[in-house]
């Protein structure tokens, strides 16, 4: 199969998965555990995300001034920092680490 083939077999189960959603019946969307998986399933995709973000580098993991600035947003969040200056505060982290590198 060529490349293009499998980017249209690729949204064709893009486009069949959206439409199952659509035609899903309502009652079993409104079901706790279905509410419950769903918002978990968001948090633990976001995670993954900033993991691979954070940690790779092509094929290969590299740890450079990305991970303490990870940390730095990471305990500014949990401290309940407002958003802009976790930002902030992690390009800063990352930036300095950088210049002294």
């Amino acid at each position: 199969m060529n490349v293009w083939g499998a980017v249209l077999v690729a949204a064709a189960a893009c486009f069949a998965l959206k439409l199952a959603g659509y035609l899903a019946p309502q009652a079993w969307l409104e079901r706790p555990r279905v509410v419950r998986v769903a918002g978990l399933v968001t948090v633990a995709l976001l995670a993954a995300l900033v993991a691979v973000q954070t940690l790779a580098s092509g094929r290969s993991l590299q740890l450079d001034a990305r991970v303490p600035a990870l940390g730095v947003a990471a305990v500014l969040l949990w401290r309940r920092a407002p958003f802009v200056v976790v930002v902030a505060a992690a390009g800063i982290t990352a930036a300095l680490l950088r210049a002294l590198a």
